[in-house]
């Protein structure tokens, strides 16, 4: 079994087992979340038959095209690159910068996240320019996961790149969950919202391949520059009104938020009817949580499945989970020791004014050492699936009831840690920050603790 954590000799800790069967339970929720693995067990290609799932394309006659962008997009554009090799016409996939790897018939293109680049922008124009030589009952196959918010930019006319870095700042700091933050990003980009696939030519076969970020699978908040929308402008404006960022975003996109019509809405289901559309999900939201339910039971623990679908204040999901693992130790309630307590889902992180470095996976940690202080053989755990928490480097912490002290003895005060949104340093310093690099996979968020017996 590889291991994804790069730093785990000095995670593990042999006074607390538990420590260690946490970063194990990781290792096999990632290895279980690997859209390469599930992309080549469903396709294949038979002389010039492409079989996709229980659906086989006859590629004769027609032009190939590979085109993607998100953090889970280079082990697919690696498998369809080496299954299709030379049939291949033309292809253009745009990945998080940082990621490691090669195409032969696919070019990579490397763009910022989570706030948009020059090179975003570019991938975008590059990827529209190529789809230009598609013709009528060609093959498109798109793959397009999460992170392509950022990594994948065309802002409508009168917007700028920087007021679109600018909007993506707000939007990740105000409390939105995902939905409603690409409600809004989706109706400012000429690309997203189901636009990049509807400016294809009529009896295109597309081929969606996408792994799943999103609580409940709406492709539409996954692959939404190639799948019909289904939010609207009034979405839109109702995040911003829920959040009070119309006078905190730019000008041009208030504007232009407030003043778009019928016109100018987003192409829906109706509007794809001419294409022939395949979709799958690869990997789904749950993938990580379920399958680190079925490691713990392999190894003895019980596990508690708590929600695949936890959203909200991360250091309060923290604190709760902290809460039930003393209670565990206290009466055996909700059940009894040995097991591991599992959550998953998209928390957030609000922040208003200065703040540090960190993340929703960081302030989840933090927030349960301080829940955790004086519990033996546990252990608590959040990560980003896609290996960075935010704009951090780090995947997330690893905590257990010895963390509160480490933190004092180093000067660390967790509660004001919380207060400055500044969890990165202080999880360094304590020993307890979980690096893995780029995962290759993007899922919902894993949070987990370990009760050891």
């Amino acid at each position: 079994m590889r291991s994804f954590v790069s730093n785990r000799e000095t995670l593990i800790d042999a006074a607390n087992p538990a420590r260690q069967v946490a970063l194990d339970l990781v290792d096999h929720a990632l290895a279980a979340s690997d859209p390469g693995v599930a992309a080549a067990s469903l396709l294949s290609l038979q002389g010039s038959t492409l079989t996709v799932g229980e659906r086989a394309v006859d590629l004769d006659g027609r032009q190939v095209f590979v085109i993607g962008t998100g953090k889970a997009t280079y082990p697919i554009a690696k498998v369809l690159d080496d299954l299709l090799g030379e049939r291949i016409d033309a292809g253009l996939v745009v990945c998080k910068a940082g990621q490691e790897g090669s195409l032969s018939h696919v070019e990579l293109a490397l763009a910022a996240h989570p706030v948009p680049d020059e090179m975003s922008l570019e991938g975008a124009r590059r990827t529209v320019a190529l789809l230009k030589a598609v013709r009528p009952g060609d093959v498109v196959i798109a793959a397009v996961t999460g992170g392509s918010s950022a990594l994948f930019v065309s802002p409508v006319p009168g917007v700028s790149l920087d007021d679109k870095k600018a909007l993506n700042r707000k939007l990740l700091t105000c409390g939105a969950n995902i939905r409603e933050i690409n409600a809004v990003r989706k109706h400012v980009s000429t690309v997203k919202g189901g636009r990049l696939a509807a400016a294809l030519p009529a009896g295109t076969i597309l081929i969606n391949l996408t792994v799943s970020d999103v609580i409940g699978d709406a492709l539409d908040y996954i692959t939404d520059p190639t799948v019909p929308d289904t939010a609207t402008f009034d979405d839109a404006r109702r995040t911003l009104d829920k959040y009070g960022l119309w006078q905190a975003i730019p000008a041009s996109i208030a504007d232009y938020l407030k003043n778009a019509g019928a016109s100018d809405e987003t192409p829906k289901e109706a509007d794809f009817a001419y294409l022939d559309r395949i979709d799958h999900i690869l990997v789904r939201a749950d993938a990580a949580c379920h399958a680190a339910a079925r490691r713990a039971e392999a190894l003895g623990f019980r596990p508690l499945l708590l929600s695949t679908a936890f959203e909200g204040e991360s250091r309060e999901l923290g604190r709760t989970l902290a809460a039930m693992a003393r209670e565990v130790r206290l009466s055996g309630h909700p059940l009894a020791a040995p097991c591991v307590l599992i959550g998953g889902g998209e928390t957030t992180v609000t922040i208003d004014g200065d703040h540090g470095v960190g993340g929703p996976n960081q302030e989840f940690a933090v927030a349960g050492a301080i829940g955790l202080d004086g519990l033996e053989n546990v252990a608590q755990l959040g990560i980003d699936t896609d290996g960075t928490d935010g704009p951090s480097a780090a995947a997330g912490g690893l905590v257990d009831g010895a963390s509160m002290a480490r933190a004092t003895s180093a000067g660390i005060d967790l509660n004001d840690v919380l207060r400055r949104h500044n969890a990165t340093p202080a999880l360094d310093g304590m020993g307890s920050l979980i690096m893995t690099g780029a995962t290759g996979t993007n899922v919902n968020d894993l949070k987990l603790v370990v009760i050891g017996a």
